[in-house]
């Protein structure tokens, strides 16, 4: 039997148990989710609520999940909530933040920070930008100059990274969890110095060095033109090979116009995060498979 779908004022959705809450996160997809995990007894639950409401209603791109600590004390236990109110932020299933208390100024600062351009501009539906789940200490590249580094073409902003000794660079990216991964975004100059040839591994069990990039077959080669990387381009992916991916390693292999170095100016990752949802979650609720790809 489907569950009720209980809203109080504004887009906030009352959870019944379990297997409703798993629902409406399965049905979230990539966008932000807020819970707030709160109790009938507490006061400043009570203040913070009719807020919480209007934040509902004006973050529409969100969804916001109410819980009652006391009749959903399972789905408290499991993310260990103890005081009242808390709330939790998740994208994809995963939690990427948590505050406690009913401070409404800290409250909407987490919602915009967490809504972000994953949740609008990515350009492809049920996808997110992947940069959050990049796990920057296992991120390394081979051959980057000494000023323009791997991190500046993680992040939009006016460095970027450059080789070093000749045009070619080799970038291990690694996820804090798996990921799908969908379409990438890679952007340079068009002075001829922007990457023309990359090659894509997955999920490489030791570092690879320029020799075996060369020899090794990829699990998919991108040949960009200059529109590709001048402007805002989604590049799409072979999506079926990239489905479990917890490290990529992108080998530069030349530029656009044959020029000494190679400038990248930013890369950018889509997909989503492995659904990582324990399936005894669903026992009992029928008509769930094959709802997600």
């Amino acid at each position: 039997m489907a569950a009720s779908h209980d809203h109080e004022s504004g887009n906030v959705i009352v959870i019944a148990h379990n297997a409703h809450y798993q629902t409406e996160m399965t049905k979230a997809g990539a966008k932000l989710v807020v819970v707030d995990f709160s109790a009938s007894w507490c006061g400043p639950c009570k203040t913070i609520a009719p807020k919480f409401s209007d934040l509902s209603l004006k973050y529409s791109v969100a969804v916001f999940l109410k819980v009652d600590v006391d009749q959903c004390e399972d789905i408290a236990a499991t993310h260990n909530v103890s005081a009242m109110p808390t709330f939790l932020f998740f994208k994809g299933k995963v939690k990427v933040d948590e505050m406690t208390g009913a401070d409404e100024k800290k409250l909407e600062e987490k919602i915009k920070k967490w809504i972000g351009e994953g949740d609008n501009d990515v350009g492809v539906k049920g996808h997110m930008d992947l940069g959050l789940f990049i796990d920057k200490s296992g991120c390394e590249c081979l051959n980057e100059s000494d000023d323009h580094h791997l991190s500046a073409a993680l992040a939009k902003g006016p460095d970027y990274l450059e080789s070093d000794c000749d045009e070619q660079l080799l970038i291990s990216i690694a996820f804090n969890q798996a990921v799908k991964l969908h379409s990438l975004k890679i952007q340079g100059p068009d002075d001829g110095r922007g990457p023309k040839t990359v090659k894509l591994f997955t999920n490489l069990t030791k570092t690879m060095d320029f020799d075996s990039a060369e020899s090794f077959e990829a699990v998919q080669t991108l040949e960009l033109a200059a529109d590709d990387i001048n402007k805002d381009i989604i590049i799409p992916l072979k999506f079926v090979k990239f489905q479990n991916v917890l490290g990529l390693t992108l080998f530069f292999q030349n530029n656009q116009g044959g020029e000494e170095t190679t400038v990248v100016e930013y890369i950018g990752f889509i997909g989503s995060p492995l659904d990582t949802t324990n399936m005894e979650d669903f026992k009992g609720v029928a008509g769930k498979k094959g709802d997600r790809h």
